[in-house]
């Protein structure tokens, strides 16, 4: 991809660039990951993490790219430190195996946009069942990696760029939407304070590590994809500026999306957050039944734009790998 163009101003290198972890990193991952790691106090290790390690991180690697105008690899080599371009090798292996798993993520939320258009809200009770049919969704993964092959071939700015400045909008719109609705459920404030107040008491070493493993997946730093993104940035851009928007933006959409979620996970539990049940699927499970819950038109309407548009945020999660 190299000589296809930069981002044409900064707003499209911070869309692009969040856009590689919101949606799949953020709205499908976060929420589970705050689930499995007992609630509130893996949310603030996550926000700690993020501004005081991974922020440094991102300001590194997107200097290393802007300077090199290089890719994971030969930035290294272009550095003078070509021994230590196995890093750069690391991160595309690392790429690689995290577009695999992505895509199938991804071809999922292509399927339940049909589901939810044909109104079929039962989907979420039967997740189990509908992603282990192979035939299915394995259509639907490959609908969406010819879809994200198309969108890298069209280069930086016609491509990527464009596409992040749609897709990234919409989708916070979306989240707002949702999140407004949520509070105004039986026992939303339940589900909030599972997510807000932190039960200190509770923190062991697998809380610690989630959270670390979560602030650097959610960046999306360690893989190349920021020093990719890098090398495309205009000189004239500032790259702290650039950085602290980056982490702010994608950072506020985790926060937003876990805000959203729990209320309604709070709801289809009738209150009980001891025994949360969804792991990988919990955004799967638990939305389908508050979008029937608003009735069959608007909920078919709502449910259908919303996982269209978790298709697209997941886009962008699989277009940067790609690239």
């Amino acid at each position: 991809m190299a000589g296809r163009g930069n981002f044409s101003n900064r707003l499209g290198f911070i869309l692009a660039a969040a856009g590689s972890a919101v949606g799949l990193g953020n709205i499908w991952k976060f929420p589970f990951e705050v689930e499995a790691g007992g609630g509130a106090a893996f949310v603030v290790l996550y926000l700690i993490f993020c501004f005081l390690l991974c922020f440094p991180v991102m300001v590194t690697e997107i200097a290393i790219g802007r300077k090199t105008n290089k890719n994971a690899v030969g930035a290294f080599n272009a550095l003078g430190y070509n021994k230590w371009n196995i890093i750069g090798k690391m991160g595309i292996i690392g790429g690689v195996v995290i577009l695999s798993f992505y895509n199938v993520v991804a071809g999922w939320a292509l399927g339940y946009f049909f589901e939810m258009a044909q109104g079929n809200f039962s989907v979420g009770k039967e997740f189990g069942s509908y992603v282990s049919n192979v035939s299915t969704t394995g259509i639907y993964a490959l609908i969406f990696m010819v879809f994200t092959a198309y969108v890298v071939s069209r280069g930086v700015s016609s491509g990527i760029e464009k596409g992040a400045k749609i897709l990234m909008p919409s989708l916070i719109v979306m989240i707002l939407a949702l999140l407004a609705y949520s509070l105004t459920l039986p026992n939303a404030m339940t589900g909030v304070k599972y997510y807000l107040v932190p039960e200190f008491s509770e923190l062991n070493l697998k809380t610690i590590g989630g959270a670390l493993r979560q602030s650097f997946f959610s960046l999306s730093l360690g893989m190349g994809t920021i020093i990719t993104y890098g090398s495309y940035l205009s000189k004239k851009e500032n790259i702290i500026t650039s950085s602290v928007s980056v982490t702010l933006f994608d950072v506020g959409i985790a926060f937003l999306a876990g805000l959203m979620l729990f209320p309604l996970v709070a709801y289809s539990t009738g209150g009980d957050m001891s025994n949360i049940q969804g792991g990988a699927g919990l955004i799967f499970a638990a939305l389908p039944s508050v979008f029937e819950s608003l009735g069959a038109g608007l909920g078919t309407v709502l449910g259908a734009f919303f996982f269209l548009l978790l298709s697209f945020a997941a886009l962008t999660s699989t277009v940067s790998l790609l690239e």
